[in-house]
């Protein structure tokens, strides 16, 4: 059986099923799978972007490279602390060494990351 690849819409669309995940699991008090999820939000968007340009993302340093050029190329370089914060996320879902108020204030940053490289990934859709 062979495995299909997902488009880049398809995981856009895996991006904001992350986000609701990840929204669920802190609102239930699970901050590590709510970590995860909200990095995993994040690292789908950057592939369906990845994709969609067809450049590389299969390793951390690619979707770094990635989220740096997008960055870069909307002359927005807050982009980069996104990414950053979460890949807090990503290293609390496996020591829980974020506070309350790391979360707290960390949380928008990915939430907001997501939701701006999916914007630059429909205005990408509109074009084509």
């Amino acid at each position: 059986m062979t495995t299909r690849e997902m488009t880049a819409q398809e995981h856009a669309q895996t991006a904001r099923d992350f986000l609701v995940a990840s929204d669920r699991e802190f609102a239930a008090g699970d901050h590590l799978q709510g970590s995860e999820q909200l990095y995993w939000a994040a690292t789908q968007a950057v592939i369906a972007i990845c994709q969609r340009r067809g450049w590389r993302y299969r390793s951390h340093r690619a979707m770094k490279q990635a989220v740096a050029e997008v960055a870069r190329e909307q002359g927005e370089p807050l982009i980069v602390g996104g990414f950053s914060a979460a890949e807090r996320f990503h290293e609390n879902s496996f020591h829980d060494n974020m506070e309350d108020y790391d979360i707290a204030t960390e949380r928008p940053a990915v939430q907001r990351f997501v939701a701006r490289l999916l914007a630059v990934l429909d205005g990408e859709t509109g074009r084509r």
